[in-house]
């Protein structure tokens, strides 16, 4: 065992004989406040408990594996060994909401055998940082064929308080508005999922490096301690792995208050270092494209007189964005199979064929003459069998066209994923965040590398970090986003984005589609939202390709309001939450990347609210202009004021108070842009 308890004087390593419940380990974070202790109970069971400056936070929750035709990992284990060790270091993304990234934290593993089966033996790993604790198990060699039926991983919350979530195992994937209830009246949830204890101390539960496993979801057992569930696989066990594996980290962010939760970066951390080399191919942008009609039932991604992706529609799009400055064009149904039934079928799509009236020789030439890239859009309807024996074709096509980043679909109910054939089953089912899918989605993102292509996909599983890992993985969906807003009942209410803000976005980026200025939906229904809030919604809402939604007739009736979101960035320098509370409301100041302009987002929930924003974040040696869009005095998102938009420009300097106030369901945004 190394020992390095003289330069880390925050860790301890207890090994008197253990009685009932005695602490066998410990670790502190870097700057110790956070503390991990590990119990063993005499029975062989191992727990871990968390506290920060003393205050239980995870007060004793077991770890260990029920194991399908192999007996548990849980009773009769014994520890072995004990490693410490720590590391301090900062790199750099390739794009990101933050250039740079710190990674500084003390570890923690655990060697720990079971002494009611030979040889059987695994590791646990626990990482400290100064706002959270991320750990995971690690499977040897000599484990051979592991089966996992389910995990015994449990957090048992310390303090009573306040959830905020979405149900896990139900039909819509990760798609419904979030639930507000007391910790104890959770029920089987999605992660990440965030808790405000009753001291004040913000807690967010997520996953991260979730690779060739099955997804996690948190199930409430009893009171308020919970239990890990894996999204059930297309067979008996969860998860099968072959000789050494590890699984994914179980992380913990801990803050003072929600903009702590957001200003982490654990899940980053605890994956791998980028694996593609070179990504200067991966571009941020924002792109325009043939989608939101089809959401206004306007135009069909089927086949017909109303088909959108026709030749000449995706020319007037290209012609449109580059006019006004836009990388892409996204174009939907533009490929032969959307005829008939598709949603969670996807029989018939194929990757490399177009329907007669589209053209995609001549359109991604057109595009490409005019500094346009057409954006790919592959739509599986949930059914892997087929999507993956053409996957090689289908991105080979894409790089021979100049198509260097491409939308993939997953529609399908959950649990009604076709998987690919094996042995005697030529059809299975799975889920989205199964095992199986888990292998799948990381499938597309190494061929589409391999090709140059980014990948963006919607009905996804969820993001767990690994875009550090793999660059070319740039955004996806996994919430509801904007298309609810056309046809969703209950469509996307305001309290929708400031709960997105500090609990699904703590995961990674998400392509929400905004800037719908029009705030029409379908069958003119009025979106719950005014328009300075569209124009904040680039600025909370993460992506580095973020889409100009609405139709361009649409921009041209709000030309003011459009030239924000011609000018606004998608890739920053840093990035810092100002003020916020979950559900309620949020401001963000981001630094764009490459210049030394700064912007300010804000939403509300659907009461109105005055903020005052220090700009203390600014150069002090630069006075700036700030270029305020915000709500009209009468503006409210329950009326037909929700137009009413105000747009001035001030003088600024650090030190200054901007003082702002949001209508209901509104938000406001603004750019400060040095002077001289």
């Amino acid at each position: 065992m190394r020992s390095i308890l003289a330069a880390l004087p925050a860790l301890s390593l207890l090994f008197s004989a253990p009685a009932l419940a005695e602490e066998v380990a410990s670790a502190s974070s870097p700057d110790g406040h956070i503390t991990v202790s590990i119990d063993w109970d005499g029975e062989g069971h191992f727990s871990y408990a968390i506290a920060r400056d003393g205050t239980p936070l995870i007060e004793n929750s077991r770890l260990g594996f029920l194991m399908d035709n192999a007996p548990p990992i849980s009773r009769f284990l014994e520890l072995a060994d004990v490693q410490t060790d720590r590391a301090d270091m900062t790199w750099e993304q390739p794009w990101g909401e933050n250039r740079q990234v710190r990674d500084n934290h003390i570890e923690l593993s655990l060697e720990l055998l079971d002494t009611a089966f030979e040889d059987r033996s695994l590791t646990v790993r626990f990482r400290l940082f100064d706002d959270g604790v991320g750990f995971r198990y690690e499977f040897p060699e000599s484990a051979g064929r592991t089966e996992i039926a389910e995990e015994l991983t449990e957090f048992n919350i310390a303090q009573p308080g306040t959830a905020w979530w979405i149900r896990g195992g139900d039909w819509n994937r990760y798609e419904y508005l979030y639930d507000e209830t007391p910790i104890d009246a959770v029920g089987t949830a999605h992660t990440p999922i965030t808790f405000k204890l009753a001291d004040g101390t913000h807690l967010a539960f997520h996953e991260a490096a979730l690779v060739d496993y099955a997804g996690m979801w948190m199930r409430r057992m009893d009171g308020r301690r919970f239990r890990a569930e894996l999204s059930p696989g297309s067979g008996q066990a969860k998860v099968v792995r072959d000789g050494a594996f590890t699984t994914p980290w179980r992380t913990i962010r801990i803050a003072k208050d929600a903009a702590g939760l957001y200003d982490n970066n654990i899940d980053l951390n605890l994956n791998e270092p980028n694996k593609l080399g070179d990504v200067g191919w991966v571009k941020p942008y924002k792109y325009v494209g043939i989608w939101w009609a089809m959401h206004l039932n306007e135009w069909t991604w089927n086949s017909g007189p109303d088909h959108g992706a026709t030749t000449q529609h995706a020319k007037d799009y290209i012609d449109f964005a580059a006019e006004n400055g836009f990388r892409g064009v996204l174009i939907e149904g533009w490929n032969k199979g959307w005829d008939g039934n598709w949603f969670g079928n996807g029989s018939d799509f194929s990757f490399t064929e177009a329907y007669p009236d589209f053209d995609i020789e001549e359109v991604t030439r057109y595009g490409l003459s005019k500094g346009v890239h057409l954006v790919g859009h592959h739509e599986t309807g949930g059914n892997i069998a087929v999507y993956e024996p053409q996957l090689e074709d289908a991105m080979a096509l894409y790089e021979r066209l100049g198509v260097d980043s491409v939308k993939t679909g997953y529609v399908a109910d959950a649990g009604g994923v076709k998987l690919l054939p094996t042995g005697d089953a030529p059809l299975r089912y799975g889920w989205h965040d199964g095992q199986e899918m888990a292998r799948h989605h990381l499938k597309v993102v190494e061929t589409a590398a391999r090709h140059r292509i980014a990948v963006n996909p919607h009905e996804p599983i969820k993001d767990t970090g690994l875009r550090r890992t793999y660059p070319n993985w740039v955004s996806r969906e996994g919430a509801r986003g904007m298309e609810y807003q056309a046809w969703g009942v209950p469509g996307n209410i305001p309290s929708h984005v400031p709960s997105l803000i500090f609990s699904r976005m703590l995961s990674g980026p998400m392509d929400y589609t905004p800037g719908v200025l029009s705030l029409k939906g379908r069958d003119g229904r009025d979106l719950p939202s005014t328009i300075a809030r569209q124009l904040a919604l680039y600025l909370v809402l993460y992506s580095p390709i973020q889409m100009a939604a609405d139709l361009p007739e649409n921009y041209a009736r709000y030309p003011d309001a459009f030239a924000f979101i011609k000018q606004v960035p998608t890739d920053w320098e840093e990035s810092h939450v100002l003020q916020g509370e979950v559900a309620d409301y949020a401001v963000m100041a981001r630094k764009e990347r490459g210049g030394q302009d700064w912007y300010v987002g804000g939403v509300t929930d659907e009461n109105a609210r005055s903020v005052s924003v220090s700009l203390d974040f600014l150069d002090a040696d630069k006075s700036y202009t700030a270029t305020i869009y915000r709500d009209g005095a009468d503006a409210d998102y329950r009326t037909e004021t929700r137009h009413s938009i105000a747009i001035e420009s001030k003088p600024v300097q650090r030190g200054d108070m901007l003082d702002l106030t949001m209508a209901p369901g509104g938000g406001f945004a603004v750019r400060l842009t040095p002077v001289g």
